[in-house]
């Protein structure tokens, strides 16, 4: 499987991602709204989705923003595609090392990418919004159970970068670390320390 991501902490990750996900839903949806609210370009019948976002772009800049709006969705299809990709194999060769079952995801992606280009596009928007449901579900569960040692790696974080530092993770900043791989332990001097806030 590909490598994890290299990073000196995990909140480091973590606070990047959130931001990528505050950008994504608060700054680009809220745009979205308001190209739309603030055109005519709704009230037509019939128009709905990205049509519509084209239809209200194209209002406010020129036609040729209708164009440019279809590139980039296809550059964000394409990255959306890749990325999942990417999540699904990594997650898959972490829990099984089994080449066989990445063959079969593999062919399982290739056979949902055909079947997303035949077939009726409100069908693949309904089928895409029920599994993003359903990793909701999954992820609420996960945090939940792993709240505990997010809020731990956090303090870790925090108190490093008050103290001026480049924060580092060692792995028995947690009270049960076995089977953590990707990080070091500490030196006895910080250890002590770890101990003192875990």
């Amino acid at each position: 499987p590909p490598p994890p991501a290299t990073t000196s902490h995990p909140v480091k990750q973590g606070l990047i991602q959130a931001f990528g996900v505050l950008t994504d839903t608060l700054v680009i949806c809220t745009s979205t709204a308001f190209i739309i609210l603030f055109s005519d370009a709704y009230h037509t019948p019939g128009l709905s989705g990205i049509a519509l976002t084209q239809a209200s772009l194209s209002s406010h800049v020129g036609s040729w923003a209708s164009g440019f709006l279809a590139i980039l969705i296809l550059l964000f299809g394409f990255c959306a595609l890749i990325g999942n990709y990417y999540y699904g194999e990594t997650n898959i060769g972490f829990l099984n090392k089994s080449k066989k079952l990445i063959f079969v995801y593999r062919i399982g992606v290739l056979a949902m990418i055909v079947f997303g280009c035949v077939a009726k596009v409100q069908l693949v928007w309904d089928l895409a919004d029920l599994f993003m449901g359903l990793m909701v579900v999954v992820n609420l569960i996960a945090i939940f159970l792993l709240s505990k040692v997010v809020f731990t790696a956090l303090k870790d974080y925090t108190r490093q970068k008050k103290a001026g530092k480049d924060p580092v993770f060692y792995k028995n900043v947690l009270k049960n670390h076995n089977g953590i791989e990707c990080w070091p332990v500490s030196d006895t001097k910080t250890d002590t320390h770890n101990k003192q806030i875990s």
